[in-house]
Protein backbone atom coordinates (compact mmCIF):
# COMPACT_ATOMS: atom_id res chain seq x y z
CA UNK A 1 0.00 0.00 0.00
CA UNK A 2 1.55 3.52 -0.95
CA UNK A 3 1.62 6.55 1.35
CA UNK A 4 -1.16 8.27 -1.09
CA UNK A 5 -3.59 5.41 -1.26
CA UNK A 6 -4.31 5.73 2.99
CA UNK A 7 -5.60 8.49 2.42
CA UNK A 8 -6.75 8.47 -0.65
CA UNK A 9 -10.55 10.09 -0.46
CA UNK A 10 -13.68 8.50 -2.32
CA UNK A 11 -16.51 10.34 -3.68
CA UNK A 12 -18.25 12.42 -1.02
CA UNK A 13 -16.14 11.31 1.38
CA UNK A 14 -17.70 7.70 1.76
CA UNK A 15 -14.64 5.89 3.01
CA UNK A 16 -14.66 8.69 6.34
CA UNK A 17 -16.68 8.37 9.25
CA UNK A 18 -19.83 10.85 9.94
CA UNK A 19 -17.20 12.33 12.26
CA UNK A 20 -14.22 12.88 9.84
CA UNK A 21 -16.51 14.39 7.37
CA UNK A 22 -18.08 16.81 10.26
CA UNK A 23 -14.36 17.93 11.45
CA UNK A 24 -13.77 18.67 7.94
CA UNK A 25 -17.24 20.98 7.50
CA UNK A 26 -16.38 22.55 10.49
CA UNK A 27 -12.90 23.05 9.10
CA UNK A 28 -14.44 24.74 5.86
CA UNK A 29 -16.44 26.83 7.80
CA UNK A 30 -13.63 27.81 9.52
CA UNK A 31 -11.66 28.86 6.37
CA UNK A 32 -14.59 30.63 5.06
CA UNK A 33 -15.22 33.00 8.10
CA UNK A 34 -18.96 33.62 7.12
CA UNK A 35 -21.07 36.00 9.66
CA UNK A 36 -23.85 33.33 10.39
CA UNK A 37 -22.89 29.91 11.05
CA UNK A 38 -25.66 27.16 11.44
CA UNK A 39 -25.01 23.57 12.87
CA UNK A 40 -27.36 20.96 12.74
CA UNK A 41 -26.18 18.47 15.24
CA UNK A 42 -22.71 19.14 14.17
CA UNK A 43 -20.89 17.05 16.78
CA UNK A 44 -23.64 14.62 16.50
CA UNK A 45 -21.44 11.74 15.66
CA UNK A 46 -17.87 12.84 17.48
CA UNK A 47 -16.96 12.02 20.93
CA UNK A 48 -17.77 14.05 24.01
CA UNK A 49 -14.01 15.29 24.67
CA UNK A 50 -13.84 16.28 21.08
CA UNK A 51 -17.24 18.31 21.10
CA UNK A 52 -15.95 19.99 24.01
CA UNK A 53 -12.65 20.90 22.20
CA UNK A 54 -14.90 22.14 19.27
CA UNK A 55 -17.25 24.23 21.38
CA UNK A 56 -14.42 26.09 22.81
CA UNK A 57 -13.38 26.87 19.28
CA UNK A 58 -16.47 27.85 17.60
CA UNK A 59 -17.38 30.14 20.86
CA UNK A 60 -13.78 31.95 20.36
CA UNK A 61 -13.34 31.57 16.13
CA UNK A 62 -17.60 32.63 15.66
CA UNK A 63 -17.39 35.28 18.69
CA UNK A 64 -18.42 38.14 16.27
CA UNK A 65 -21.23 36.05 14.52
CA UNK A 66 -24.68 34.69 14.63
CA UNK A 67 -24.02 31.09 15.97
CA UNK A 68 -27.28 28.74 15.57
CA UNK A 69 -27.16 25.45 16.74
CA UNK A 70 -29.83 22.67 16.98
CA UNK A 71 -27.91 20.04 19.48
CA UNK A 72 -29.28 17.07 21.89
CA UNK A 73 -25.97 17.46 23.95
CA UNK A 74 -26.69 19.60 26.81
CA UNK A 75 -23.16 21.11 27.44
CA UNK A 76 -23.58 22.29 23.63
CA UNK A 77 -26.25 24.97 24.27
CA UNK A 78 -26.11 26.04 28.01
CA UNK A 79 -23.38 28.80 27.54
CA UNK A 80 -25.21 30.42 24.51
CA UNK A 81 -26.76 33.52 24.43
CA UNK A 82 -30.06 32.44 23.98
CA UNK A 83 -31.83 29.12 23.84
CA UNK A 84 -35.06 27.52 21.99
CA UNK A 85 -36.91 24.62 23.22
CA UNK A 86 -38.83 23.27 20.50
CA UNK A 87 -41.50 20.16 20.89
CA UNK A 88 -42.82 18.52 18.58
CA UNK A 89 -42.07 21.67 16.43
CA UNK A 90 -43.34 24.10 18.70
CA UNK A 91 -41.98 26.51 20.55
CA UNK A 92 -42.30 25.82 24.24
CA UNK A 93 -39.61 28.27 25.25
CA UNK A 94 -36.87 30.79 24.12
CA UNK A 95 -34.70 32.47 26.73
CA UNK A 96 -31.61 32.88 27.84
CA UNK A 97 -29.99 29.72 29.55
CA UNK A 98 -29.50 31.34 33.14
CA UNK A 99 -32.87 32.03 33.05
CA UNK A 100 -34.28 29.08 31.84
CA UNK A 101 -32.56 27.33 34.51
CA UNK A 102 -33.82 29.61 37.74
CA UNK A 103 -37.43 28.49 36.68
CA UNK A 104 -38.91 25.09 36.48
CA UNK A 105 -38.74 25.05 32.94
CA UNK A 106 -38.52 22.27 30.28
CA UNK A 107 -34.97 23.31 29.60
CA UNK A 108 -34.30 23.12 33.36
CA UNK A 109 -35.41 19.40 33.15
CA UNK A 110 -33.54 18.54 30.13
CA UNK A 111 -30.31 20.10 32.02
CA UNK A 112 -31.09 18.59 35.58
CA UNK A 113 -31.95 14.59 33.03
CA UNK A 114 -28.54 15.23 30.97
CA UNK A 115 -26.60 15.60 34.34
CA UNK A 116 -28.40 12.38 36.22
CA UNK A 117 -27.38 10.30 33.39
CA UNK A 118 -24.01 11.68 33.43
CA UNK A 119 -23.52 10.77 37.38
CA UNK A 120 -24.89 7.08 36.77
CA UNK A 121 -22.64 6.08 34.01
Amino acid sequence: MSFWSMFAVSDEGENWSAGQRQLFCLGRVLLKRNRILVLDEATTSIDSATDAILQTIIREEFSGCTVITVAHRVPTVTDSDMVMVLSFGELVEYDEPSKLMETDSLFSKLVAEYWSSCRKN
